[in-house]
């Protein structure tokens, strides 16, 4: 990953959050073009989002390279991103919208406020059942092993000493 507060990874942020952007803008003109007919342009927006997302994806890669990622990690990322929008982002545009008396945006920014907050919620509670699968799986793994040990031993017991196993 890259190191913090950069200049290159905050360009990274920027063109990733471009990226996107233009994936959900591409896509939301989409069906604005489909429901009116213009299927053809629909189609050009919808592969062009496709690519939009590759771009963005080659940009999470860098900051955020698979191969160092775990699922706790991941989950890490999601919960803390879901816990910046609930607490800090949307209640300042919230605050923003309510001093230019703009209602529709204050409403639209509480109701996302809300909705980070149970994202958050599912991804806490998904850290929690994976910490403990986790645990469940290791308990299960040690029991094989111990028990495989014990049928080596004994393997190893019932062969004389000195001679070869065929296997």
């Amino acid at each position: 990953m890259y190191k913090h507060n950069t200049q290159t990874e905050k360009n990274l942020e920027s063109a990733f959050a471009g990226e996107s952007m233009a994936n959900r803008k591409y896509l939301y003109f989409a069906k604005i073009a489909r429901n009116l007919g213009a299927h053809e342009v629909a189609d050009l927006f919808e592969e062009t989002a496709h690519q939009e997302t590759g771009h963005a994806f080659a940009h999470l890669e860098l900051l955020y390279p698979s191969k160092e990622m775990t699922v706790e990690r991941i989950l890490e990322l999601a919960i803390e991103g879901e816990l910046y929008e609930t607490n800090q982002m949307y209640p300042e545009f919230e605050r923003v919208a309510v001093e230019e008396g703009d209602q529709a945006a204050v409403s639209e920014f509480q109701e996302q406020a809300q909705e980070s907050a149970e994202h958050a919620e599912i991804f806490i509670k998904a850290a929690k059942r994976f910490k403990a699968l986790g645990l469940v799986e290791r308990f299960h793994a040690n029991r094989y092993i111990n028990a495989l040990g014990k049928v080596q031993n004994k393997t190893a017991e019932i062969e004389p000493k000195g001679s070869e196993s065929a296997a």
